[in-house]
């Protein structure tokens, strides 16, 4: 009795955040924060957002060559976040909101759902 959720093509999943959004998280350690969503990945049903979930990772130079050297020692990273964890902040009202989607000059928009305003402005 699994979760049946939209796939939109070859196995990913549309997202309702994109690369530079600014998002406020809802469940984790980081409840209350927002930030700049710097990757989407929707195979994974994950973003991965600014100054938010940090890990530690304790990594070695993988390269022999000093030309190609990779930084090593003690990295601090943001980490992915479930999508279902965050909410986009309307750039409009400043508020957290859901979206809906409708039509403008033939391509479909995200709409806030407080003030009504297309989110996606080019």
């Amino acid at each position: 009795m699994g979760v049946t959720r939209k796939r939109h093509d070859a196995g990913t999943f549309r997202l309702h955040v994109r690369k530079g959004d600014t998002v406020v998280v809802l469940a984790g350690a980081d409840v209350g924060k927002k930030g700049r969503v710097i990757q989407a990945i929707p195979q994974r049903e994950r973003v991965i957002v600014e100054d938010v979930n940090i890990v530690t990772r304790h990594q070695r130079p993988r390269s022999r060559t000093p030309s190609a050297q990779q930084q090593q020692g003690i990295i601090h990273k943001p980490a992915g976040i479930h999508i279902s964890n965050v909410m986009l902040v309307c750039p409009s009202c400043n508020q957290p909101t859901r979206i809906k989607h409708g039509e403008s000059e033939g391509h479909t928009v995200r709409i806030c759902k407080h003030c009504s305003e297309i989110i996606d402005k080019k």
